[in-house]
């Protein structure tokens, strides 16, 4: 239904476009009548009008296909505990640009004076099972 009226809004508007244009001519003629140059303005402004809210109309009335939903766009957590990049050893180095924990070995790769800053990782070991079991009291 949207669209036939889509359809509709943009065809009077085509026919108001004409009409104004049409009247242009006949106004700025030698016998003109000086009351019909508003009349071709007005007529070719609300033809416009008409045009761009039939396109407007339309464009509403279609469904975006290339959607991206809340959580398809969700990234996985990270695992704590290892370095960031290889996953691998203990990290010692945090870079405040780049959001990532880095080992020894990793930090060589990334190492970027211009842009980089650095600070003591915070990040505990990956592998303590001490600190995950339960106390026994005793």
């Amino acid at each position: 239904m949207s669209t036939r009226l889509a359809n509709l809004l943009i065809g009077l508007g085509a026919f108001g476009i004409l009409v104004g244009l049409c009247l242009f001519p006949v106004a700025m003629g030698d016998h003109g009548d000086s009351s019909l140059l508003p009349m071709g303005a007005c007529a070719l402004s609300l033809g416009s009008l008409a045009v761009a809210s039939g396109i407007y109309v339309k464009a509403r009335t279609v469904k975006p296909e290339g959607r991206v939903s809340a959580e398809a766009k969700a990234q996985p957590k990270r695992v704590r505990g290892g370095c960031d990049i290889c996953r691998g050893d203990f990290p010692i180095i945090h870079c405040k640009v780049h959001q990532v924990h880095m080992c020894t070995d990793c930090m060589r790769e990334h190492f970027d004076v211009r842009s980089c800053m650095y600070a003591p990782s915070t990040r505990g070991q990956a592998g303590k099972p001490e600190g995950l079991a339960a106390r026994s009291r005793g």
